[in-house]
């Protein structure tokens, strides 16, 4: 009987179970995944909490149902990986063999690495994060007692879980003030470490006059050495002065990374960005998350990176060389507020363009332009995530980015 061990049952780490539960035979196979919780949380959704569009209980589901028989649910924190040994070893002494392991645990925010942030007194006090569930409902309530002043959108450092979330956040509380009918009391600053409003010059114009157009300040190439009081503090000595801090702390993956030598400065799996193997280790993968391929850190970029995946991991473990290969695409709905967003599809490659998709001119769906069909597709993803992409059902949409429905802007004189 051979082993396939998965840390993680989050986004990543539930797809690869439950799609190589119906390839691997089950006589020949045991399929494991280890995990601590016993909820399984929609982490897209955690945006829409602190504005009172999700509640709890469309965020959130119990773990084991799932898991598709078949599958060996172990519910247990990892103390490290024995690579040499072929082991995981639990916190609480159990020992777990593994003929093939896949690390999918992610990252994690972590605002001890930034000083003040949680020890200057101020943390769900003034200073609160939405990349948590307990910080997204914490952030409601004083999003609903802030009745004015300066709110400071922040981005520690890259890279981060899906990075045009912060600038979702900047856009609906714009849209959340207006309906409230306090915008001129509330001054919004969006600081960022990047030099615009994204990593790719298209899409950071685009983004950055959006910025513009509702009066929300860019403080760039802002990288936060520490906070002071209500300060933040650049390591250029730059400062910027908060009533209320949404901040973006540093994203770290597991800590037995580490612990365990497999991983970089940031407990990042260093992995081959096309199969998704780890370096130095033939018998080890690390998906979503968990890894250092060099494209966002989001759900779409976990589900199409498990699409190739599956089929590499058939062919290694049959012997054979892995002939898929990851080309780094990722597609994202970016919320723009008043029942609208925008869509970017992009890939190693090539950037985000406009156009439309996934069908030429007919899309439903528009490339970087602000729709309401944009906005109602990102709210029907979380009917898909629930239903469709966690049992590891087929979308009808190609792992690979293609280039059809893209218009290539003409460069300017």
């Amino acid at each position: 009987m051979r082993r396939l061990l998965v840390v993680g049952a989050g986004t990543a780490g539930t797809m690869v179970v439950n799609k190589l539960r119906h390839r691997l035979a089950p006589d020949q196979w045991l399929i494991s995944v280890v995990e601590p919780s016993d909820t399984h949380f929609y982490q897209p959704g955690y945006l829409f909490l602190p504005f009172g569009a999700y509640t709890p209980e469309q965020v959130t589901r119990p773990t084991r149902p799932l898991i598709t028989d078949g599958v060996d649910l172990v519910y247990g924190e990892v103390d490290r990986v024995a690579a040499d040994r072929n082991r995981v070893l639990l916190t609480d002494g159990r020992e777990l063999p593994y003929d093939y392991l896949v690390i999918a645990t992610g990252v994690t925010p972590r605002p001890d690495q930034t000083p003040g942030m949680l020890d200057g007194g101020q943390w769900r006090e003034r200073i609160f994060d939405f990349y948590t569930y307990d910080g997204a409902l914490a952030l409601a309530r004083a999003l609903d007692r802030f009745e004015g002043g300066r709110l400071v959108v922040h981005i520690t450092d890259v890279p981060i879980k899906c990075p045009v979330a912060p600038l979702e956040f900047a856009f609906l509380a714009d849209a959340y003030f207006r309906r409230r009918g306090i915008r001129d009391r509330v001054e919004l600053v969006y600081a960022t470490p990047l030099p615009g409003a994204f990593t790719k010059p298209v899409a950071s114009a685009r983004l950055g006059s959006m910025l513009d157009d509702r009066k929300i300040a860019v403080e760039a190439d802002f990288l936060a050495e520490r906070i002071d009081g209500t300060t933040l503090v650049s390591y250029d000595e730059r400062e910027i002065p908060f009533d209320l801090l949404v901040t973006v702390p540093l994203n770290m993956g597991a800590d037995y990374v580490a612990r365990s030598g497999l991983g970089n400065e940031l407990n990042l799996v260093p992995v081959d960005r096309h199969t998704m193997l780890a370096k130095g280790h033939d018998d080890i993968f690390a998906l979503g998350d968990a890894n250092d391929i060099p494209t966002s850190k989001a759900g779409s970029v976990a589900h199409f990176a498990v699409e190739v995946f599956i089929d590499n991991f058939l062919e290694y473990a049959a012997g054979r060389p892995m002939t898929g290969s990851f080309d780094g695409h990722a597609n994202c709905f970016v919320e723009s507020g008043d029942g609208r967003a925008l869509l970017i599809d992009f890939n190693y490659d090539t950037e985000p363009l406009p156009g439309s998709y996934p069908v030429p001119t007919l899309g439903p769906f528009r490339l970087l332009d602000e729709a309401a069909v944009n906005h109602w597709g990102k709210l029907a993803f979380r009917w898909m995530y629930w239903h469709v992409l966690l049992p590891g059902r087929p979308i009808p949409l190609p792992a690979h980015m293609s280039m059809a429905g893209k218009n290539i802007p003409t460069p300017q004189e």
